[in-house]
Parts: C-alpha cells; structure tokens; sequence
C-alpha cells in the first residue's frame, strides 16, 4: 500500500508539472498536485508512523484502507474543478475526506491515550495537522453554497491545507527523518517538537485567518513558522554540520524542503506587503517545498518499505539507487521554486527537470533490482 502510495504521488506530480506546462488553470493543476498526490500518501505515512511513535499495534484493514478513500476524492476534485465532472462531485470528495480526516484524528488521539509511557511529540503534530485538513475541506460546502464567501473561504481553505496540513505534517517528521537518513541522533528533537508544536499550530491559523484581509495576522502568523523552521535548521547545523547533511543524498533533499520552506515563508511575508502575487507563490510552495519533501522522504522510505525488517544490502543498495542525483533535483526544485515566484512560468522547466531525474533513479532503483551482494550504500 505505501509503495503504491508513493509511485502514485510521483504520477501526479508528473501530471501537474504536464498540466502547468499545458496551461491548465491554476486550481485543478495545483489539485493534482495536492489532492490526489500529496494528501493519500500523507494519510498512508501518518498510519505508517503512529503506531511507531505510540509503540501500539499496527492498525486493522480498515483504517489501512483510509489513504484509497482519499485518493478517490483526491481525483475526483480536480476533475469537477475542470468542468469534466459535475459540481455536485465536490461535496462528495470534501466529504469523504473531511471524515476520512476525522476518523484518523480519533484514531491519533486513542493511541496517544493508549501508550505505556510518554508518547513521541511527533504523533501529535499528525492530529493537529488532521485537524487542520477536516475544517480546511468542511469549508468547501460552505462556499459552494454561498458564492459571495467564496473569496474569503478559498484562502483560507488554501493556506490552512497547505500550511495547515502539509506544513505540520512535514514539519513533525523532518526532525526525526533527517537524523535517520543520516544514521546519527539529534537528542533535542523530541524536546523541540514538543515545544514548538503551539507556535507551529497558531502561525498556521494566523496565516490563514489574516490571508483574507488581516495582513498583520498573517504576516505574525509567517514570523511563528518562521521561528519553528529557522529553530530546526539551527539544530541541525549544531548536531550534524552543513557538510554532513549536504553530502548525503536523502538528507540534502530534507534539507532542501526545509529551506525552500523558509524562503516561502519570506515570500508570504514580501506578498503581505504587496511585492510578489499570490499564485506564483503557491506554485512556488509545490516545487521548492512539496517536490523536494516527498522525493527526499520517499527516497528514504520506499527502502524500508520495500525490504521490511533488519537493515538489508539489499535496502542499502536500494537507497543509494534512489538517492542518486538528489543534491541536483533539490537543487532544481529551489531554483525552479524562487524562478516561479520571482520571474514567470518557466520555472516550471526547472522543476521538470529536478523530477525527471527522481523518475530515472527510481526506475533504475526498481528495474535494476538490487542483488543481496550489492552493498553499495554510498549516495550519489
């Protein structure tokens, strides 16, 4: 299922880098790239992780099956949003993720209640994320139906899911991910997500309450997550050393989104003082941010969870496969991010560029299959 996941997440980031190169319009390009992409393969590693971060059992088929549900609205949207399917398709998919959402949430919250001892902090930055996904879609009835809060409520739809979601999401892995690409520990990881987990939540709101009209909000909102990201970095250059990080192929792509990150949240804050539109800043936020997260994570993960179990040459080999080029691709990604948000649309050849080699390496990961004497572990 997450392997499947993961290639599936890969596909829609090719159809929406296709879809922008074509000209489709920016909501249902951009939906492909979220809806159908990113958000079933967040919801597959969030029951993947939970279980890990609670030490409670492995959840039953049901819940495993949530991420499938999702896909399924994840594609319905961007279809109804091109007109190819009726609007009506839009409540549906906003429901069946806003319960999807809830069901996870509640999952979340009785493992946390369940653990022998002190859970992971990581666990809870999955519920504050879900939380922010199930009011981010329940909003979508509400401007279907009445037209003249739409404006407002798209905004606030946008930056709660993109921030909201992904953002806490991403930003309660990376301090655990990066340490296990690089195979070393970062002990003030737990104490940081612990700690920043209230300033991460509120900048997320704040964002997305002040992007309607309250810029001061949204401008403190950037400061909060600001702090959060620039906290993490700080950590990391202390623990592991620039060098380090760059020179591993996984860590460098993990590195990459955090960066990208930051620079986005500066780009917030130029446009909250009218310097950079809006739409190229979101486009930005998939490529500098979203495309280097889930190349980097996958990179790291679909070893794993390719050859479960005891470290293995043949997941080393694996990993070395799909690490391959992954200091250009984030390098292409940044580039073609800040292209897109500060010049004009061909950024997207950029972009295009730093996810052609992501497929090359994994189709040599997956077509030149690693034998049990292959123990090359190095990341090019």
């Amino acid at each position: 299922m997450l392997i499947y996941l993961g290639i599936c997440a890969v596909i829609a980031f090719l159809a929406a880098v296709t879809a922008a190169g074509f000209a489709v319009p920016p909501a249902p390009t951009f939906h492909i790239a979220f809806a159908a992409g990113a958000m079933p393969l967040v919801f597959g590693a969030i029951i993947h992780f939970v279980p890990v971060l609670t030490r409670t059992a492995t959840p039953g088929w049901s819940l495993r099956s949530l991420p499938m549900a999702v896909q399924m609205a994840g594609i319905l949207t961007p279809l109804a949003l091109a007109g190819v399917l009726p609007g009506w398709s839009l409540h549906a998919a906003a429901s069946v993720v806003s319960l999807a959402a809830l069901l996870l949430l509640l999952w979340i919250t009785r493992r946390l209640r369940a653990t022998l001892g002190t859970p992971h902090p990581g666990a809870r930055w999955y519920g504050a994320a879900l939380l922010c996904l199930f009011f981010a879609v329940s909003l979508v009835p509400v401007w279907l139906a009445k037209p003249e809060l739409g404006a407002a409520l798209r905004l606030f739809h946008l930056h709660l899911n993109t921030l909201g979601f992904i953002g806490l999401a991403a930003l309660g892995t990376l301090p655990v991910l990066l340490p296990t690409a690089l195979g070393r520990p970062d002990t003030t990881a737990a104490a940081r997500l612990r700690r920043d987990l209230p300033m991460a939540v509120g900048g997320a709101l704040l964002i997305a309450a002040g992007a309607s009209g309250g810029a001061w909000l949204a401008l403190l909102g950037a400061a909060l997550l600001l702090w959060v990201v620039a906290g993490n970095l700080l950590a990391w250059h202390r623990a592991f050393g620039l060098k380090s990080i760059v020179q591993n192929g996984v860590a460098a792509s993990l590195l990459a989104a955090t960066t990208g990150f930051a620079l986005l949240l500066l780009l917030g804050m130029a446009h909250g003082f009218g310097l950079v539109a809006a739409r190229p800043a979101i486009a930005a936020f998939v490529a500098a941010f979203l495309l280097p997260l889930v190349t980097g994570a996958l990179s790291q993960l679909l070893p794993v969870w390719r050859y479960p179990g005891d470290a293995s040459p043949q997941r080393r080999a694996l990993l070395a496969r799909l690490a391959w080029g992954s200091r250009w691709r984030a390098g292409s990604f940044l580039a073609g991010g800040l292209w897109l948000a500060l010049v004009d649309e061909r950024g997207w050849l950029l972009v295009a560029v730093g996810l052609m080699l992501f497929v090359v390496a994994l189709l040599r990961g997956w077509v030149d299959r690693p034998q049990s004497s292959d123990d090359n572990s190095r990341s090019n």
